[in-house]
Parts: C-alpha cells; sequence; structure tokens
C-alpha cells in the first residue's frame, strides 16, 4: 500500500509539472502541418546567395544523393561536391559559345542541369575545398556575383560584338579564365580523399562512381512529338540539351514512381507564381495553384472553348482546393512566357498534410530559409503545371515508359 501510494504521488507530481509547462503557440487556423511518407538521403542545405547559380546547386545536390545510393557507406556528411568548379569550366564554355556566335548565344549567369552532366563527364568533379571558397579577400564564404560578373560579361560581349574587327585575338579566352582563377580560384590536377589522390575524372569514376551515361532529362511539351527526343527552347539552354518527351500523366508517373523506389531527381519548374508562397502568410515555403483563376471545370461551357482536356490523372485527395491541371494549360503557359526556367530544384521525397493530402519534398539553395530551414513542399498539382524539366537516373524510369522511350 505505502508503495503505491509513493507512486500515486509520484504522479501527481508528474501530471503538475506537465501542466505547468508553458504551452505551444497556437498554429494559425488551417495551417499545413506535414508528415513524411518517404525521404530519400539528401546533404546538407547549401546557399547559393548572390548568384544566378541554382543550376549548380540543384545537380550537384541531385549528384550528391546519387552518391549515396551508390555508396551505402558513406555519409551525407561525407558528399560536398564544390560548385565553383563546376561553375568556372561552365562559364569557360558559354562565353565561347557566345564569341563563336558574335554574340547570338547568350551569355548568361544562369545554365542548365546538362551542364553539370557535361562538366562531369569531360572535366569530372571535386569536393568542396579544393578551391577557395569565392570572394574569400573579401570575406564573404558564398558566392556574390555583383562586382565580379559585371565585369566578365562585359568583357565577353565586347569581344563579341565587336563588329568593327574583322578577325579577334584568340587571347581574350585566357583572360576570361583569368578572371574566373581570380574569383573562383584554379582548378586543382590531383587532391586527396580519404588518404587516397584523385583527379577530378578519377574521383568520378573511381570514388563517386557515378557514370554520367545513367542520367537524362525528361520534359512534357506538345509542340514536339511524344516520346521522342527534343531541344527545350530556352536561353539557357544554350548546349541545346536534348530531352525526352513525355505526356504530363507519364512525366508525373516517373515523378513519383521515382521517390517511392529511392530516387531523387533535378527539378527545374517556374517559381514566379502566386501560389510559390516564399515570405509571407501562415503556409510559407509551400507551393500550389490555388483554384481562383476559373470556377468553370472541365466539361463545362468554358471548357469547350478553350478546349481543354481531362485533367492530369492526380488523385482527388492530392489535387483538393487546387485548379485541375491539363496538358493545354502547361502549353499555354510555355508558348505565352507565362512558365519559364526560373529555378533548379531537388525532389527527394513525399509528404502527406493533416488531410491526407501529398505533396513533393524540395531541397532549395537559399540557405536555412522558412519555417522548414530550407526545405519546401510541392503539391502535385503545382508540380504538373509548371515542371520544365527533370534530370533523372534512367533506372528510376519505370520499364514500361522507358520501353516507349527506347532508353
Amino acid at each position: 500500500m505505502k508503495k503505491f501510494f509513493t507512486l500515486a504521488l509520484a504522479g501527481f507530481a508528474l501530471a503538475g509539472a506537465v501542466q505547468a509547462a508553458p504551452k505551444k503557440k497556437a498554429l494559425p487556423k488551417d495551417t499545413l502541418v506535414f508528415t513524411t511518407v518517404v525521404a530519400n538521403p539528401v546533404t546538407s542545405i547549401k546557399n547559393q546567395n548572390n548568384s544566378g547559380t541554382c543550376w549548380a546547386y540543384s545537380s550537384l545536390a541531385f549528384l550528391e544523393s546519387e552518391v549515396l545510393k551508390k555508396n551505402p557507406q558513406l555519409k551525407p556528411a561525407d558528399v560536398d561536391l564544390s560548385e565553383s568548379f563546376v561553375v568556372s569550366h561552365t562559364y569557360v564554355d558559354r562565353a565561347d559559345r557566345n564569341v563563336r556566335t558574335h554574340g547570338d548565344a547568350s551569355f548568361s549567369q544562369g545554365g542548365s542541369f546538362y551542364d553539370v552532366i557535361y562538366a562531369m563527364e569531360h572535366y569530372g568533379l571535386t569536393p568542396e575545398g579544393t578551391m577557395p571558397y569565392p570572394n574569400l579577400p573579401y570575406g564573404d564564404s558564398l558566392f556574390n556575383f555583383r562586382q565580379f560578373w559585371p565585369g566578365l560579361e562585359a568583357f565577353v560581349k565586347s569581344v563579341s560584338t565587336d563588329k568593327d574587327k574583322k578577325t579577334i585575338n584568340p587571347i581574350w579566352k585566357k583572360t576570361v579564365q583569368q578572371m574566373l582563377d581570380g574569383y573562383f580560384g584554379e582548378y586543382p590536377k590531383t587532391f586527396k580523399v580519404a588518404g587516397k589522390e584523385y583527379t577530378p575524372q578519377s574521383y568520378v569514376k573511381d570514388y563517386l562512381k557515378l557514370d554520367p551515361a545513367d542520367y537524362v532529362s525528361l520534359a512534357s511539351f506538345t509542340h514536339v512529338p511524344f516520346y521522342k527526343t527534343f531541344i527545350i527552347e530556352v536561353q539557357d539552354n544554350w548546349r541545346w540539351a536534348p530531352s525526352y518527351n513525355l505526356p504530363i500523366n507519364e512525366l508525373m508517373e516517373v515523378m513519383e514512381s521515382a521517390v517511392r523506389n529511392g530516387y531523387t531527381f533535378a527539378w527545374g519548374a517556374d517559381v514566379s507564381e502566386d501560389g510559390f508562397s516564399r515570405r509571407t502568410g501562415k503556409n510559407r515555403c509551400v507551393a500550389t495553384v490555388p483554384n481562383t483563376k476559373s470556377s468553370a471545370g472541365v466539361g463545362s461551357d468554358q471548357s469547350r472553348w478553350t478546349g481543354e482536356k481531362a485533367g492530369a490523372q492526380i488523385n482527388a485527395a492530392d489535387g483538393q482546393g487546387e485548379m485541375t491541371i491539363t496538358q493545354e494549360m502547361r502549353q499555354k503557359g510555355y508558348d505565352t512566357w507565362e512558365t519559364t526556367d526560373d529555378h533548379g530544384m531537388q525532389i527527394y521525397g513525399l509528404a502527406k498534410d493533416q488531410n491526407g493530402k501529398e505533396y513533393f519534398m524540395m531541397k532549395n539553395s537559399w540557405g536555412e530559409y522558412g519555417p522548414y530551414k530550407g526545405f519546401w513542399y510541392i503539391s502535385k498539382p503545382y508540380a504538373a503545371y509548371k515542371t520544365m524539366n527533370i534530370v533523372i537516373n534512367k533506372n528510376a524510369i519505370p520499364a514500361a515508359i522507358r520501353t516507349k522511350l527506347g532508353i
């Protein structure tokens, strides 16, 4: 009895302690609360800072996850690839293309996922720290192109658009390389990882165990045939890299199947929409397509004169409260420049809100920003509407779709 009485007193004391604990601040009404369904391994959040290099950060984030998948003995902290190495090589190549086309091919900070795959194949990759952090003499270890880029851009333009000269001095390219070396540092010829010496090329093959041939780009547009390759006509696809074209239903199938089966992918999308909530509101860092642009659905009078067909095959629960996305809507956005290649990110998982609605989990490169510390949630309708292309391991594509593509 005495033992029971003591336990009872302890229980009352514990209850009092719990009652005395400060209450958590109640969340605003309709705030989304997420539960992870599946999350594949990713590395730490990075910060592209004041630079247009999302294409490098997102592609390398994707490749870092690929390394973790291929090398189970490695942990996320073991894998950190150098953006500077890839960006510097890419800007040399892009300047060369700009000059060779007399300025017609654009020269800008942006790029495509393929630029990183190309760099991996032709130049290799290096771990972070093998090149000096940019801007270190000025006390800034993050990319800050405000002073660096205008000078480089002006010099390249002066070479490519000088109409008074019939010929140009080939030394211009050495000047570009010197400008890049002054900011990013020189490319390492060799470096050591875990006590072993590598070149950038041997590091890819022998340590990372990556094969550039494993990666393909997928997109969904109607101005070109489905199940064929085509070139996405945007300025930052300056290498004219090909993509395989799929109906939106099958592209969405690939995306969802990939994350459910242990893969991630690089995701290029338009993030300029109001539904890509980044600054204010109770559901920051969540991307949706609010059902406000049109109250008429498929089969209505409006759908007859707009020519819209049945929407992307998204589970009703996963599309609740959002627009029904059609292939025609996607194409119109692209054709009218409403949908552009704004930003590169990484999709790595699926989560569910308190209403049972699923979202893709996205890793961004804006630092530990927002309530999820750099991670975002993307609704399936938003992905169906605003995806420009993805780069993915071809082995992540369902067999039936691979057969249609001839991969």
